[in-house]
């Protein structure tokens, strides 16, 4: 009799722990409607892509970013709640600008897989404008009218738009932000290049590092400021009077002045990719896991609060992080293979708190705590109990 008077309290107390979670949503449907992951690949141990959907639907994360149109990942994700970006490589862009070569590629590299993966961007290159290839930066908006006709053709415009990826490098100026602006070089570029997002309603992406300014200036430049963390200085735009608590805001709306600088006032300006590495080179100040794992869970905290930038405090900012996994054949400092959530072998590189799982899930999901939950009897409230405690210790 007492075993059930403790299973019908169980009860009372799981219901109202649903109750909990499900009213506020564990802050996770709110954290997948603006959150996405860059799925980088340059590494020889990686899990299968099946593997890696596994680890991202444990994240709650719904936006995934691809570097290629790996025909494994985009048939992984068939079925799933992925929205997917796949990207046409810096390589292939100046043959994309004929139209038929352009058509080709969506019905080689989109058709196939659409409806059932939900393939909602193409990015055409990557930084292209900061590669100093003239040929290549010439070449990227008709490659970009070519694909956008070639979606038109195929009746795949209205779900599907296209942009491409810019490091923060094109910015001439960005402190303050109000004083964002183009380096003027790039400026004939640029201007095709924003007419054409603004006619096709697409987003401009940026990829935003905070990491490297604190690393360049360790001095001058505040941890706390680029962590997010709370900071008693921060920095008030002299002509806007807007107070930035952190840089990755003030990067993001310095760019979105420099794009109204140009006469475009409507595009949405979406981080393509931010991270900080949790490892590094003697030099790299600042490449630590601490530092790591400050960055994406304080991050993470303002995603889940659908936050906005000072100058567009209403409209969420869209954000991807960098990366999935730590990629072992990227080439240049150590700080490179070190910018993923995970290790290849699906564990952890550090816990920022996005897992609803255990802390020690992994791609297997066979963990001895995982085991030893399923062989309970009512392992769904196991389960369940497992997710408040989660909750509990986020709150705390």
């Amino acid at each position: 009799m007492g075993s059930y008077i403790l299973c019908d309290e169980m009860r009372i107390k799981v219901i109202f722990v649903m109750v909990f979670l499900f009213s506020s949503e564990f802050g996770l449907q709110q954290l997948g409607a603006t959150l996405g992951i860059n799925y980088g690949q340059v590494a020889n141990n990686l899990p299968s892509p099946d593997q890696a959907l596994i680890l991202i639907n444990s994240l709650k994360i719904t936006k995934t970013r691809i570097y290629d149109t790996n025909p494994q990942v985009l048939t992984a994700f068939a079925n799933s709640s992925i929205e997917l970006i796949i990207t046409a490589p810096n390589e292939i862009v100046g043959e994309l600008t004929n139209p038929q070569q352009a058509l080709q590629w969506v019905m080689t590299n989109v058709q196939p897989y659409i409806p059932t993966t939900k393939i909602t961007g193409i990015a055409v290159g990557n930084e292209v404008y900061t590669t100093e290839d003239e040929a290549l930066m010439s070449n990227l908006v008709p490659a970009m009218i070519a694909l956008h006709s070639a979606l038109v053709q195929l009746s795949l415009d209205s779900s599907i738009y296209i942009s491409t990826a810019n490091s923060l490098a094109v910015l001439e100026n960005s402190y303050p932000p109000s004083l964002g602006s183009f380096k003027p070089e790039l400026v004939p570029l640029l201007a095709p290049f924003l007419q054409f997002l603004d006619t096709t309603k697409a987003p401009f992406w940026i990829n935003a590092y905070p990491y490297f300014a604190y690393k360049n200036d360790p001095i001058r430049v505040p941890l706390d400021y680029v962590l997010f963390n709370p900071n008693s200085t921060g920095m008030v735009d002299p002509y806007t009077n807007l107070h930035y608590d952190n840089m990755l805001y003030a990067q993001v709306d310095a760019v979105t002045f420099a794009i109204a600088r140009m006469g475009y006032e409507g595009i949405e300006v979406r981080v393509s990719e931010t991270g900080w590495p949790s490892k590094g080179d003697g030099d790299e100040i600042g490449a630590t896991m601490d530092n790591a794992r400050v960055y994406n869970r304080n991050l993470l905290l303002r995603q889940m609060e659908n936050e906005g930038t000072p100058l567009k405090p209403n409209q969420k900012l869209d954000v991807y992080l960098f990366a999935l996994f730590n990629e072992d054949l990227k080439p240049g400092p150590t700080s490179e293979r070190n910018y993923g959530l995970y290790q290849p072998d699906g564990t952890l590189a550090y816990n920022v708190g996005l897992t609803t799982l255990t802390s020690g899930a992994s791609i297997s999901l066979t963990s001895s705590a995982t085991l030893g939950c399923r062989e309970e009897v009512g392992s769904l409230w196991c389960w369940i109990l497992m997710l408040a405690l989660l909750r509990i210790m986020m709150i705390l």
